[in-house]
């Protein structure tokens, strides 16, 4: 049976396809990128090139109707900026509601759209690159372990218990999943991850943010700066 890996470009859905494509075989993998009207496609073309470099099958999908009436930062309708501070800033002003850049429900729509092609595909499981960094104070709850538990649970059922979700870096900090990237070569050169769309990333952005110190904890430099 194949897998279907959902693709965003940056990090950990990168990594996430690597360790899956090393496991299971390019042949058998599907990745699935999708655009939700956010800000730049940046993200979209790396999300493509790291497909490309694994040789797997790559489908791209326009959800972008499904969030026209969230004024998210991250959205190109937004009126609003894009913080330009770290998550853990961010949540002091929150308080423990979820960051401005979380896109309502986004990975839940991802994950069901998914499951569909996944099930189309000849696919037995779905893999999702959330981690413990991203759902730590509720920034993101849809990176959390009770929900992608909850996603998986809807989608074997509802699937007839033909697809699992699965989620490898759940409960992992970003650092970790950097240093299984290094082991087996992701292309990391390929990825974004910045939340602007310009030439360079804006470094100060929260997952700016992130990856830098990740890449630090393993003493090696991001190949973006």
């Amino acid at each position: 049976m194949k897998k279907l890996v959902l693709v965003s470009g940056g990090v950990d859905s990168t990594t996430c396809l690597g360790l899956v494509v090393k496991e299971f075989g390019k042949e058998n993998v599907v990745a699935l990128s999708i655009s939700y009207g956010q800000k730049h496609d940046k993200e979209l073309r790396c999300a493509k090139a790291v497909a490309d470099f694994y040789q797997v099958e790559f489908i791209q999908i326009d959800l972008a109707p499904m969030f026209a009436f969230s004024n998210c930062s991250l959205l190109s309708h937004s009126t609003e900026e894009i913080p330009k501070e770290s998550y853990a800033e961010q949540l002091e002003k929150t308080n423990g509601s979820p960051v401005s850049t979380y896109v309502p429900f986004r990975n839940g729509l991802f994950l069901s759209s998914a499951a569909s092609i996944a099930l189309s595909k000849d696919c037995d499981t779905l893999y999702y690159g959330a981690h413990a960094d991203d759902a730590a104070g509720n920034a993101y709850p849809d990176c959390s372990r009770a929900f992608a538990d909850a996603m998986n649970t809807a989608i074997y059922e509802g699937s007839g218990r033909q697809l699992h979700v699965a989620a490898p870096f759940v409960s992992l900090p970003k650092k970790e999943i950097v240093r299984r990237g290094l082991e087996i070569g992701v292309p990391y050169e390929l990825t974004w991850s910045c939340y602007e769309g310009g030439d360079r990333p804006c470094g100060i952005c929260g997952t700016c943010i992130d990856r830098q110190a990740a890449f630090e904890a393993n003493g090696v430099k991001d190949p973006l700066l």
